[in-house]
């Protein structure tokens, strides 16, 4: 399970709380009780309950003696927990000026806290508290608790009886006892559950339970007091929505002095950055879709700092308590939390600023005012001995020349179009978006959606209040922009310490990784991409098979350009006519990208994927990759090479899906397991696979919609970056079928599977893939067991510690699913994978699949001209004979020779084979890969090891 941003979460659970309530009461006051019915008038038929409804319900719950289950009281003190965490921080926000709808929300906030607190102790939640908390199941599923008992009957025990056999033996004698529910078995499909039938003897309901239920689509809460209820509500989004932006904001800002420091590949920071930008934006849609046209960012940080920053400065507060062994406090460290760094208001305000300056005229060039401020920044300024005010200005000035570059690459089309050929587009009503149709043309990799965004924004007439454009999605990107360049000169940030220097990274030059992935200097054959172009043209051409490529090759000399003129280096650098050079031209025209460490890993993110979808969508169109490695493994399980080629070995291990039948490389029957693969003479395959890229140039929004892999029959197989491309950067998104056997998103997902019994696992797609490779139930419990671990990794607060932030009178129960992965938990699992995709132990992503092509057809043509000169017969009957792979000359070659009937030929190849022989490390982007888990950083300051911090 992952945990969700705090309001998402209260929502929930208040939601399956009152569910829970609302349905337990309603068939109370169904059931006979001394032979009367309850007025059907008190049954609640809407779903919504006020506030103090909930204390009558709770009495009648208590009344009968029902049986609670733990999950319910967890549920209470989530929500009990998440108001009074909001309560406190807004409390500490009210000054004596303070609104009076401010001080209705607190006065609400509190009735409802203490209103809960009353049912909670109603249900016999302080005698849980004693005896079940602790010991109670941290794995309770809410969904299958609550849903499970939707159609079990109902029945009112009599004083002394007990209502389930199941009960707990040893549970205390409370208001209303406590028991265990125990967990159902949940069948096939989401909604398909099993239940336990009603045992024999008892009464039952003789109405249809289903058509009783209050579905939990109509539950709400209606506070007592109107409007004012959906305030706090709303401050309780905003709180929680401010606190993600800060606890992200210092996740991606470590991810980028890895890459700084610890070489870390920036196109796994690029990656791991969109995942978080994705969380942001959506977190900001699922909340906001109840409190429309408050959702941007100038509304939230009105709200949580009531409209001035300067008296919000010091009331939130971050304490550290620094733990011994035992858990024991021997420290502490308290200070006020600098909103303008962790709320993202600088970067708000330089964005804000610069789109303001770039409206004044847009000409692309700052006003006189503002060139006067940014014209002397210096890249190589001393930010250790500059004071706070220092660098946070060369930062600014930073942000504002940065943007004006990228506005100016971003339009430099339409721009051109309007002062070269003298066409009239009006730029405040252009379509800038990366979807719109000026997004064909390329400009950027990596960044266009940002891009897109904020040139509408500046291309507006001046006077355009653009507060109502800048969302928290565009300020948090902004500052993950910033903050790649900033650590990578020494200077990074942390709420508890301010600001933290070190000497600027040594190695930690923006183009690093896309320098090797292009390689425009050519030092290694067959390692970069740009080289292996020109390269397999020319042995196209000289195989004579141009023609034949001739269509899908212009897609990838395009994609070759385009690397060369736009990614991590720009044709901005030499100058566009008509366009402003850039801001950095005193110091480097290549700015925009060679301070920018952030364009950099997004744009070789973007560009890796494209390398891939190109040289799968090249496999699939040519024979030589399936007919080599089938040819490879036959010539080593006969024997006739001694050892296999590692090349062909690895891809064997890395697409064995792709290129054997159920991923199993064949030992016997070497021709049948070819035809498996490439289909039987005169298939139309290769022609629907032209039709289809045909049409697709014709109707792609995008290069990736144009490589779309899910239109190959054989090479269809998504590397992880193209995975999360496809599921829009959110990792919830991504089907079950998609995530690979191996992977931690793989094992992260499985760990959610349902339990049947102790050993036993609910049957779902990822439980087969397990099974498949071997895996028992027990060996995926324990497997998937390890990674709750992740969570629990850190030191628990004590509860003195916790007490003393809380509101008085308050204890903070245990909360609900306590093994729950947090989003930083997550994105370390999917780092993990993508690390593994891009430059780890699974690096499909890393291959430079052009090259290997290359390779293969200049082995494939040897293997030719040796079967040739020796006089073979399979060479001759396969080239000059007419039999129905006459068209696939190589193909039939291939067919014959797996025969095995002529031992001459399966030399001949095992040979070139050997002599030919290269290894996977030959053909990779990069230097090296990282087959070792990456260990963390040791934290810069010593007083942060073992530590919590509250808020």
């Amino acid at each position: 399970m992952v945990l969700q941003n705090l309001y998402l979460s209260y929502k929930r659970d208040t939601k399956y709380l009152l569910y829970w309530m609302i349905n337990v009461s309603n068939r109370l006051l169904r059931s006979t009780t001394d032979g009367e019915t309850q007025s059907a008038g008190s049954v609640n038929t809407t779903g919504q309950s006020t506030v103090n409804g909930l204390i009558s319900m709770s009495k009648l719950i208590s009344q009968h003696k029902d049986p609670v289950p733990n999950v319910i009281y967890r549920l209470f003190g989530s929500i009990i927990q998440a108001r009074s965490l909001v309560s406190t921080t807004f409390q500490e926000l009210m000054g004596p000026d303070s609104d009076e709808e401010l001080k209705r929300s607190n006065e609400s906030h509190r009735h409802f806290i203490n209103t809960l607190r009353s049912a909670f102790k109603i249900l016999g939640g302080e005698e849980w508290e004693k005896t079940s908390a602790a010991t109670s199941d941290d794995t309770e599923d809410v969904e299958q608790i609550l849903f499970a008992n939707k159609f079990q009957e109902l029945s009112v025990d009599k004083e002394g009886e007990s209502s389930d056999e199941d009960d707990d033996v040893g549970q205390p004698q409370s208001p209303v006892t406590a028991r265990k529910v125990s967990r159902k078995p949940r069948g096939k499909g989401k909604k398909a559950r099993k239940y336990k039938k009603p045992k024999k003897g008892k009464k039952q309901d003789t109405k249809d339970p289903a058509t009783d239920e209050i579905p939990i689509e109509s539950i709400r809460i209606i506070e007592d007091n109107g409007e004012v209820g959906l305030v706090t509500d709303y401050l309780l989004a905003v709180y929680s929505t401010v606190k993600e932006w800060a606890d992200l904001r210092a996740y991606t800002q470590s991810l980028w002095k890895e890459v700084a420091y610890e070489g870390l590949n920036s196109a796994v920071a690029g990656a791991v950055s969109n995942l978080t930008i994705s969380m942001v934006k959506r977190t900001n849609a699922a909340i906001f879709v109840d409190f429309p046209g408050h959702d941007t960012y100038e509304t939230i940080m009105n709200t949580i700092t009531r409209g001035n920053m300067d008296r919000a400065q010091g009331k939130f507060r971050l304490a550290l308590f620094a733990l011994d062994p035992d858990g024991e406090q021997h420290s502490q460290k308290e200070t006020a939390v600098d909103i303008k760094e962790q709320f993202l208001i600088h970067a708000y305000q330089d964005l804000r600023d610069f789109v303001l300056d770039f409206q004044a005229n847009r000409t692309g060039k700052p006003t006189k005012a503002m060139q006067a401020k940014i014209s002397k920044w210096d890249p190589n300024f001393n930010l250790e001995r500059a004071t706070n005010e220092e660098r946070v200005n060369w930062r600014r000035c930073y942000t504002i020349k940065w943007l004006y570059d990228l506005v100016n690459v971003f339009s430099s089309i339409v721009v051109q179009r309007n002062t070269v050929r003298g066409e009239k587009h009006v730029y405040e009503n252009v379509d800038w978006s990366a979807s719109g149709p000026w997004g064909v043309h390329r400009v950027l990799f990596g960044l266009n959606e940002f891009a897109g965004d904020i040139t509408s924004m500046a291309m507006k007439k001046p006077g355009t209040d653009i507060t109502k454009m800048i969302y928290p999605h565009h300020v948090f990107q902004m500052q993950c922009i910033v903050d790649s360049f900033t650590v990578s000169r020494g200077w990074s940030l942390s709420a508890l310490h301010g600001h933290m220097l070190e000497a600027p990274a040594k190695k930690g030059r923006a183009r690093r990784d896309v320098d090797l992935f292009l390689d425009r200097q050519n030092k290694r054959v067959f390692a970069g991409y740009c080289q292996t172009v020109d390269l397999l043209k020319q042995i196209l051409e000289k195989d004579e098979k141009m023609a034949q490529h001739k269509d899908f090759f212009e897609i990838i000399k395009i994609a070759q350009l385009d690397f060369v003129d736009f990614l991590g280096e720009h044709k901005y650098t030499t100058g566009l006519d008509t366009i402003p050079p850039s801001r950095f031209a005193d110091h480097n025209p290549n700015g925009l990208q060679e301070y920018s460490p952030f364009l950099c890993g997004v744009g070789l993110e973007e560009g890796l994927e494209i390398a891939y979808r190109i040289g799968m969508f090249l496999w699939e169109r040519m024979p030589e990759p399936t007919l080599m490695i089938h040819l490879h493994n036959a010539v080593v399980q006969k024997g006739y090479l001694s050892r296999p080629v590692g090349l062909c070995a690895t891809l064997e291990d890395l697409f064995k899906h792709t290129f054997f039948a159920q991923g199993r490389k064949p030992k016997s029957g070497f021709v049948d397991a070819l035809l498996a693969s490439v289909g039987q003479p005169g298939s139309r395959q290769a022609q629907a696979q032209r039709q289809a890229i045909r049409y697709r140039r014709r109707f792609a929004e995008n290069v990736h919609q144009l490589l779309d892999l899910e239109i190959n029959q054989i090479f269809k197989r998504n590397s992880m970056l193209t995975t999360c491309r496809r599921a829009r950067w959110n990792l919830e998104a991504i089907p079950d079928e998609e995530l690979q056997f191996g992977s931690m998103m793989f094992f992260e997902r499985l760990s959610r599977a349902k339990h049947v019994s102790e050993k036993e696992l609910e049957d779902t797609v990822l439980v087969r893939k397990a099974r498949a490779v071997g895996m028992t139930d027990k060996e995926i419990i324990e497997a998937t067991n390890k990674l709750s671990s992740i969570a629990n990794n850190t030191l628990e607060v004590p509860n003195e510690v916790l007490d003393r932030y809380a509101p008085e009178g308050f204890q903070f129960p245990p909360s609900a699913g306590s093994e729950a992965l947090d989003g930083r938990d997550i994105l370390e699992l999917a780092k993990f994978d993508i690390l593994s995709d891009v430059a780890g132990i699974a690096p499909i992503s890393s291959l430079n699949y052009l090259g290997v092509t290359c390779w293969l057809l200049i082995t494939f043509g040897r293997i030719e001209e040796r079967l040739k000169e020796a006089g073979n017969p399979v060479y001759f009957e396969a080239y000059e004979g007419s039999g129905p792979w006459k068209s696939e000359k190589r193909v039939a070659l291939a067919l014959l020779a797996l025969k095995g009937d002529n031992e001459e030929c399966l030399r001949i190849v095992a040979d070139t084979l050997n002599e030919a022989r290269s290894g996977f490390m030959d053909f990779i982007y990069w230097e090296d890969l990282e087959t070792e888990p990456r260990e963390r950083e040791a934290d810069v300051d010593p007083s942060l090891g073992n530590e919590c911090t509250v808020m």
